[in-house]
């Protein structure tokens, strides 16, 4: 067997074309060159900024013989949190997918992206394009081995930095609002503007229009109907649009500063990363600043409208052939809609159209007997709607001829149903003056407690129970509070309706919705002859049909 000669390996190096310890070279081929800048505010200190960054890196890369420009990519005003929003950042990435950019330029990893996740993200897919980061601050090459670690810890600083600011502006926002100080969006805010010592006035053209939707509410008219009228009128949104929504109409008629009080800390941040904002249920502490400015709607028109509106969206329930949900809706068509009840099964009478013969007869009928015969409601009569409508107007007349007895009779009736209580504003004053005492003697205390552990534990026994008596009386405050608010609605709603039945004794008047609503809690119908009305306030009378 012949003996195989020995051979000799032999490996020959072969240098990489790329030093990674610099910006990847292209060879002849000049780099194109990219650079990244961004500023965190708006304001002109920082937009000078954002001018300098544009100037320095354009000339920075001009003057490099072997880089070519391909663009300055800036972002003014937007959060480095998160990129959704920073769409000069986005179009920059997109053109490192199409081959367009070698290197970007950066100050700093902080400028490029606080969110740690994001920043990582990014400069992964930049490195598979190829396509290198220069953090200058840091002196830091993104596609440098060992790169990554460091990215994530100067990335990690840099979002702790921006949980740390979002900390202290929930913090200085919190001792903002203990402080009582209420700001005024007024560009989408209708009925107020800025006044010459800064504080919010009532602009008397907006505020009319505030005044005409609380009033067409409480007489009956629906959101929608409201809105409509509004944009018949071409009277623009506060937010200066010409169509109206009926949400804007709902949070007009809800917002406490039209009657110059204001709720703080409605909504919260959750994070300095989401920015996602959300109602606040409780999650966060709130502060109630009343007479903070001056009111346009008085507290117990305000007060009624929060009543109607509640009494709106709690209408009976009532379920309907065809239809997948009992939801009640709110009709501002026809009074009687909402008002005529069926005396047998308690469910809410529907207005229908008859034709008989060629002719039309407007008749209101059970909703149960409509949609399911006899099974639920044996013996309710259908109602022919010009008598139903007569019968009414002649048991209201009557009443107003009694004006007086009626009103004190209603009196007696709400008085009853408002309860009876010690609040007065002595009482109410005596409540905030002890209130104060306990909030001195806590702080009083705070100040002696020593390192003495049976001292502290004595101090602490006396601050628990300054808690629990301070919590007693504030509730007993805010019940006083409400009781006045209520009884101040009560006579609002009295007055009101004196004044529609001292209107209603010296002229005949045909069936009015407006006034039915005003002055009728509901209608029942006891048979086809007989009726039974109650009054606001609990009043009955029976009327013959």
């Amino acid at each position: 067997m012949e003996n195989k000669r020995k051979m000799k390996k032999t490996v020959r190096y072969i240098p990489a074309k790329t030093n990674l310890s610099d910006p990847i070279n292209t060879g002849t081929k000049k780099l194109r060159v990219a650079a990244y800048c961004r500023v965190s505010t708006k304001e002109e200190e920082q937009l000078n900024s954002y001018e300098v960054q544009r100037k320095y890196y354009t000339e920075k890369i001009n003057n490099e013989p072997e880089w070519e420009l391909v663009g300055i990519f800036a972002d003014k005003g937007i959060t480095g949190t998160s990129v959704k929003k920073r769409d000069k950042f986005l179009q920059m990435i997109r053109m490192c997918k199409r081959n367009k950019i070698d290197l970007i330029l950066t100050k700093s990893i902080s400028r490029f992206a606080r969110n740690t996740v994001d920043c990582l993200h990014y400069v992964r897919l930049l490195k598979e394009l190829n396509v290198d980061v220069f953090f200058e601050e840091q002196g830091l090459h993104s596609i440098q081995n060992g790169s990554e670690f460091y990215i994530t810890i100067y990335g990690s600083i840099a979002q702790s930095e921006s949980e740390n600011i979002s900390a202290n502006v929930r913090w200085g926002k919190e001792q903002s609002a203990r402080k009582g100080n209420v700001s005024f969006h007024y560009k989408n805010f209708l009925g107020y503007r800025k006044g010459e010592d800064g504080q919010p006035e009532i602009d008397p053209d907006q505020a009319e229009i505030v005044k005409e939707i609380y009033h067409r509410f409480l007489m009956g008219d629906s959101l929608n109907k409201i809105a409509k009228y509004l944009t018949e009128k071409n009277i623009p949104t506060p937010a200066g649009k010409e169509i109206w929504q009926t949400s804007t109409i709902k949070s007009i008629l809800k917002n406490e500063r039209y009657k110059g009080d204001a709720l703080l800390n409605k909504t919260y941040v959750v994070d300095c990363l989401s920015k996602k904002t959300k109602i606040n249920c409780g999650e966060r502490p709130q502060y109630y600043v009343e007479d903070n400015h001056p009111a346009i709607i008085d507290r117990a028109t305000f007060g009624r409208v929060q009543e109607e509106l509640a009494r709106r969206s709690g209408k009976q329930k009532v379920k309907r052939v065809g239809t997948k949900t009992e939801n009640g809706k709110y009709s501002s068509k026809y009074a009687l809609t909402e008002l005529l009840i069926c005396g047998e099964s308690g469910t809410p009478y529907r207005r229908c159209t008859w034709n008989i013969r060629g002719k039309q007869k407007i008749v209101w009928r059970c909703i149960n007997r409509l949609d399911f015969g006899k099974k639920y409601c044996k013996n309710s009569p259908s109602m022919e709607e010009s008598s139903l409508q007569n019968a009414i107007m002649n048991a209201i007349v009557k009443m107003a001829k009694q004006n007086a007895d009626v009103l004190e009779v209603l009196k007696i009736n709400i008085g009853m149903g408002i309860g009876t209580s010690n609040c007065g504003e002595r009482n109410r004053l005596n409540l905030q003056i002890e209130i104060e005492k306990i909030e001195s003697e806590f702080n009083s205390i705070l100040c002696q407690i020593t390192d003495d552990i049976q001292d502290r534990e004595t101090n602490e026994m006396k601050l628990e129970k300054l808690i629990a008596q301070k919590r007693k009386l504030e509730k007993q405050l805010e019940e006083c509070q409400e009781h006045e608010e209520k009884q101040e609605r009560t006579n609002s709603r009295l007055e009101e309706i004196s004044n529609t039945l001292s209107r209603l004794q010296y002229q005949p008047i045909e069936f009015n919705d407006q006034i039915v609503r005003q002055i009728l809690e509901k209608v029942v119908v006891e048979s086809k002859q007989r009726i039974r009305i109650v009054f606001v306030g609990g009043y009955e009378v029976i009327q013959e049909v």
